[in-house]
C-alpha cells in the first residue's frame, strides 16, 4: 500500500527550493557570496530559435553552476568557473536562472528570454505598367502575421520619403495611400514597411518591409508628330525621312513607328531633352506611287501619328563615256554625254542642249589632259521643282618618262661621311623606272632615301627613266670632299701661323736687347761703381784741393 501524502522526492525538492530561497535571503556566516553573472542579459530571440547561456563566477573554485529553465537545455562546455548551456526551440517569452556555490554560499543570477514574431508576409499591391503624370494613384499594402498586434504598425513608403503610416489592424491587415503621379515619380520605388514597436520593454523596434516596386510614369502631349521629309521622292534612291515630336517623358521609353505604305523602315532615335526625333532612311520603289510616310510614337498605351503624301519619280543619271579611256598623247578623244528623252545635260559647263540631245566635247590628248576629269550634269522638272544629277569619268594620258631638272640638280658637292638625298624625279603613264649610275663602275647611288656618303660617289652619274613609252637621261656630277684633307691643311695653317709668331716674339726680344745694352755702357775690366775717389795714406788729413 502507497503512504499517504507527498512522495519522498516531492518533500527533498520542496527542501531544496526553500534552502535556495534562504540562501538569496541570508547570506553565509562567511560573508557576501561572490556574484554570478549570467550573460547574455535580457536577450531577445525569434520564435522557435536557439540561444547560447553562459553562467561565469568571480569567486575561485565556485562548485555545481547549472542552469535552471522550463526550455529544453543542453550543456555544451564548462570550466572552472563557468558553463555554457544551450537553449532550443525557444517558443514563448521565459526566464532563465544560473545557480551556483561560492564559499560554501549559494549564488544566483536570472534574466528574461523575450520572444517575438514578424509579419509572414509583407506585400504591396503590384503597380499599374505606366501610370500618367497627373493622375492619382492608389497604394495598398497587405501584412500577414506578426506579433504582438498592438505593436505592429504599417508604413507606406516612396524612397525613404513616408507617404502613410497606419496602425496593423485585421487579418491579414491592409492599409491603402492615394497619391498623385509626378515626373519625378518615374522610376521611384515604392514599397511598405512593418514597424513592431518594442522599446518600452526595452527589447527596440524591429522592421520588415516588402519588396519594392518601380512605379513608371509617362507623358505624352496632345500635338502630332511632325515630318520633315522631301515629298518627290526618286525611285531606286535613297531618301532620308525624319519624324520629331516635344514634350514626350520619358523621352527613352517612347516607341517609334515609321513607314512608307507598306514598307516598315528602321529608324535611329535619339533625344533632346524631352524632344524626340528619329530619322530613317528608304530606298523607293516603283510600285510605291501614291503611297504615304508614316510616323506614330507611341508610350504608356498611348499613340501619337501623323500622315502625308509623297510623289515618286525615275530619274536615271546621265549616260558619260570617253571615246578612249586610255589614250596615247597627242590622240583625238571624244567625250559624250547623253540622259533619256525628258532629260536636258551639259558637258563642262557648255550650254544646255535640248530635252533628249547629246553634249559632246573633242580634244587633242597631252600630258596636262592625264587624270582630267569630265563632268556632265542633267536636269530634270518633277512637281515644279527642278531636280539635277551629276556624273563624272577620267582620262587617262600615255606619254614617256621625263626627268624634272628643277627637282634633280645637275652638280652637287657632298662632304664624305655625311647622310645625303639624291632628290630626282621621274613622271610619266605608266610611271617609269628611275636609276642613277656612275659611270664606268656603274655604282647606284639610291634615290629619295637618306644614304651615308663615301668618297666612292665622287663622280658622274647618268640617271635615266625607263617606261613602256620610252626612256631620258639626265647627266648628275656629285663631288665629294674629304673631310681628312681639310684637316690636314688647317693643322698646317696652324702651325705656319704659330712659326711666325715665334720668329716674331724672338726678334721683339733681341731688339730690345741691343737697345738696352747702348744706353748702359760698362768699364771694360770693373764690375763696381765708381762712388768715391780713394787718397795716399800721408794724404789722409788733408782737403781736396
Amino acid at each position: 500500500m502507497m503512504p499517504q501524502g507527498p512522495v519522498p522526492w516531492a518533500y527533498c525538492s520542496l527542501f531544496s527550493l526553500l534552502l535556495l530561497v534562504c540562501c538569496l535571503l541570508f547570506p553565509g556566516t562567511q560573508g557576501q557570496a561572490s556574484p554570478l553573472r549570467l550573460e547574455p542579459q535580457d536577450p531577445v530571440v525569434p520564435t522557435g530559435g536557439s540561444l547560447l547561456v553562459n553562467c561565469s563566477a568571480d569567486c575561485p573554485n565556485p562548485k555545481g553552476i547549472f542552469l535552471e529553465t522550463d526550455l529544453f537545455k543542453k550543456l555544451v562546455d564548462n570550466g572552472p568557473s563557468w558553463s555554457a548551456f544551450l537553449l532550443s526551440n525557444v517558443t514563448s517569452d521565459s526566464d532563465v536562472i544560473c545557480v551556483g556555490l561560492c564559499n560554501n554560499s549559494q549564488i544566483t543570477s536570472s534574466t528574461n528570454i523575450t520572444v517575438y514574431r514578424l509579419p509572414k508576409r509583407v506585400e504591396l499591391v503590384p503597380l499599374p505598367p505606366w501610370q500618367p503624370v497627373g493622375k492619382n494613384l492608389t497604394l495598398r499594402c497587405q501584412v500577414v502575421g506578426g506579433a504582438p498586434r498592438d505593436h505592429l504598425t504599417l508604413v507606406l513608403l516612396r524612397g525613404e520619403e513616408e507617404l502613410s503610416r497606419q496602425p496593423a489592424l485585421g487579418e491579414p491587415a491592409e492599409v491603402t495611400v492615394t497619391v498623385l503621379a509626378r515626373r519625378e515619380d518615374h522610376g521611384a520605388n515604392f514599397s511598405c514597411r512593418t514597424e513592431l514597436d518594442l522599446q518600452r520593454q526595452g527589447l527596440g523596434l524591429f522592421e520588415n518591409s516588402s519588396t519594392s516596386r518601380q512605379l513608371r510614369t509617362f507623358a505624352l502631349p496632345m500635338t502630332h508628330p511632325l515630318l520633315d521629309a522631301s515629298r518627290i521622292w526618286e525611285v531606286g534612291k535613297e531618301s532620308n525621312v525624319s519624324c520629331s515630336l516635344q514634350g514626350v517623358f520619358p523621352v527613352s521609353e517612347a516607341q517609334v513607328h515609321m513607314a512608307l505604305g507598306d514598307q516598315a523602315l528602321n529608324p535611329a532615335v535619339v533625344n533632346h531633352g524631352d524632344m524626340l526625333k528619329a530619322t530613317a532612311t528608304v530606298v523607293v520603289r516603283a510600285d510605291q506611287e501614291g503611297a504615304q510616310i508614316v510616323c506614330n510614337v507611341t508610350l504608356g498605351g498611348e499613340s501619337r501619328e501623323t500622315r502625308e503624301n509623297v510623289t515618286v519619280h525615275s530619274f536615271p543619271e546621265p549616260i558619260l563615256y570617253l571615246s578612249k579611256a586610255t589614250a596615247p598623247e597627242g590622240t583625238m578623244v571624244t567625250v559624250t554625254c547623253m540622259a533619256e528623252t525628258r532629260v536636258k545635260v551639259s558637258l563642262d559647263g557648255a550650254p544646255i542642249t535640248a530635252p533628249g540631245q547629246p553634249a559632246q566635247l573633242q580634244l587633242n590628248a597631252t600630258e596636262s589632259d592625264d587624270g582630267r576629269n569630265f563632268s556632265c550634269k542633267a536636269w530634270l522638272e518633277v512637281g515644279g521643282k527642278i531636280l539635277h544629277k551629276n556624273i563624272s569619268v577620267q582620262l587617262r594620258v600615255l606619254y614617256g618618262p621625263k626627268i624634272d631638272q628643277a627637282q634633280c640638280p645637275q652638280r652637287l658637292t657632298w662632304k664624305d661621311k655625311s647622310y645625303q638625298v639624291l632628290r630626282c624625279q621621274a613622271r610619266g603613264n605608266p610611271v617609269p623606272k628611275l636609276q642613277c649610275l656612275k659611270e664606268v663602275s656603274r655604282v647606284e647611288v639610291p634615290i629619295g632615301i637618306p644614304f651615308l656618303v663615301k668618297l666612292k660617289h665622287n663622280g658622274t652619274y647618268h640617271c635615266q627613266a625607263v617606261s613602256p613609252r620610252g626612256k631620258t637621261t639626265m647627266v648628275v656630277v656629285i663631288g665629294v670632299q674629304d673631310r681628312n684633307a681639310s684637316s690636314v691643311t688647317i693643322c698646317i695653317a696652324v702651325l705656319v701661323v704659330l712659326g711666325l709668331v715665334t720668329v716674331a716674339v724672338a726678334l721683339l726680344y733681341v731688339f730690345r736687347m741691343q737697345k738696352r745694352s747702348g744706353t748702359y755702357p760698362l768699364k771694360h775690366g770693373s764690375t763696381s761703381l765708381p762712388l768715391t775717389s780713394r787718397q795716399p795714406d800721408g794724404l789722409a788729413g788733408e782737403e781736396p784741393s
